[in-house]
């Protein structure tokens, strides 16, 4: 459950340097840059929910949303597509079938979709479509590996704690492409990094390799996700990976296939995007209800967003349960999942929603 507080403070808007010798910003201040102001880009038809996934076409400034309305349930799953104005211009209809990440190729001009069947009694897989949302097809399936070993915590006594984890569902949540064309997939509760290799040219189904199958990609915490977001560094030399229910950002270096934690106490760390320009690191935190970004070391050089209620048209105002960014140009749009997660009634806002939205954030300079 979170808790919402009251923000009385004022806006310090501060400059961020930017280091040369790295690929995050060079933070020489103490001070945050916080910006809590944000606009509604889109808000989705009437009927459809949880807005999760986002991806974007940069050459036209299309947006790209599915959402994540898990059975039991009427509602239908849909892969949105917006003009850079906000105007719904095309949609796809995925049944019960609900849709995670979302990820574009702009070589081949495809949106790839990690559709969850495993939630309907299906194949979990990854799909893609053309960006005028024609000739949908499948492109490999996400492969049962089961849960990660066991993991071994410390304790400040000297003790340990030994954690288990049982699932074996195949969840794949969110997707990042590479230089060389390859595509990296998490999967929260098999606590895995797949690779598919030349996914634009392999030969369906495509071959899924298991990359990573790490303790520490997996978790007992809540949100009940594990690996989420993913996000490359500059040089593609680490691939940065939210850990939800840990409420941390891991990174799991490319060489040598290692997983440390880079960045702790992230209140539901879940999307995540590397703004190359900046060098910062933005991470989604559900939880908290605000993006943050992180630097080298993992601190929080910035925070944009808030929320601040329900509208009367039952739309959050600000942000709710941010799940994934995207960047296009000097802006930054997130979907709002505004999905209540508890069985009690009336502990949590997402329960007021009515409509969903897509909101637009402004990044520092």
């Amino acid at each position: 459950m979170k808790k919402h507080l009251a923000i009385f403070a004022v806006p310090l808007f501060i400059s961020i340097g930017i280091g040369t010798g790295s690929a995050f910003a060079d933070d020489h201040s103490n001070r945050l840059f916080i910006d809590r102001d944000s606009d509604t880009f889109a808000v989705l038809p009437d009927g459809v929910r949880f807005p999760e996934g986002i991806t974007a076409n940069p050459d036209n400034g299309d947006i790209y949303v599915g959402t994540f309305d898990a059975p039991p349930g009427n509602h239908p799953n849909k892969l949105l597509r917006y003009d850079r104005h906000g105007k719904l211009i095309g949609q796809l209809d995925f049944g019960n079938t609900p849709l995670l990440g979302l990820e574009f190729d702009r070589a081949h001009k495809k949106v790839y979709i990690l559709n969850v069947g495993n939630f309907a009694g299906v194949d979990s897989k990854i799909q893609r479509v053309a960006a005028n949302l024609t000739q949908l097809e499948d492109v490999a399936i996400i492969p049962g590996i089961g849960a990660p070993a066991p993991r071994t915590v410390g304790n400040p006594d000297g003790s340990a704690d030994t954690i288990m984890f049982g699932s074996g569902a195949r969840v794949p949540n969110a997707m990042v492409f590479d230089k060389a064309g390859n595509l990296y997939v998490s999967d929260s509760f098999q606590g895995a990094i797949f690779k598919v290799a030349n996914v634009a040219g392999c030969s369906k189904p495509c071959s899924v390799e298991t990359f990573s199958h790490d303790p520490q990609l997996a978790t007992p915490g809540f949100p009940p996700f594990g690996a989420n977001g993913l996000a490359f560094n500059k040089d593609e030399s680490v691939l940065f990976i939210a850990n939800t229910g840990d409420d941390r950002v891991l990174s799991l270096d490319m060489g040598m296939r290692a997983v440390t934690v880079l960045a702790e106490s992230l209140n539901g760390a879940d999307g995540l995007v590397f703004d190359k320009d900046s060098g910062l690191l933005w991470v989604c935190t559900n939880q908290a209800d605000e993006v943050v970004a992180l630097n080298a070391n993992g601190k929080i050089v910035a925070k944009l967003g808030e929320f601040r209620g329900i509208n009367r048209n039952g739309t959050p105002d600000g942000i709710l349960f941010p799940a994934s960014p995207v960047i296009v140009g000097d802006d930054m749009f997130v979907t709002n999942l505004a999905i209540a997660l508890t069985p009690a009634v009336g502990d949590e806002p997402e329960e007021d929603v009515t409509r969903w939205t897509i909101s637009r954030l402004r990044l520092p300079h």
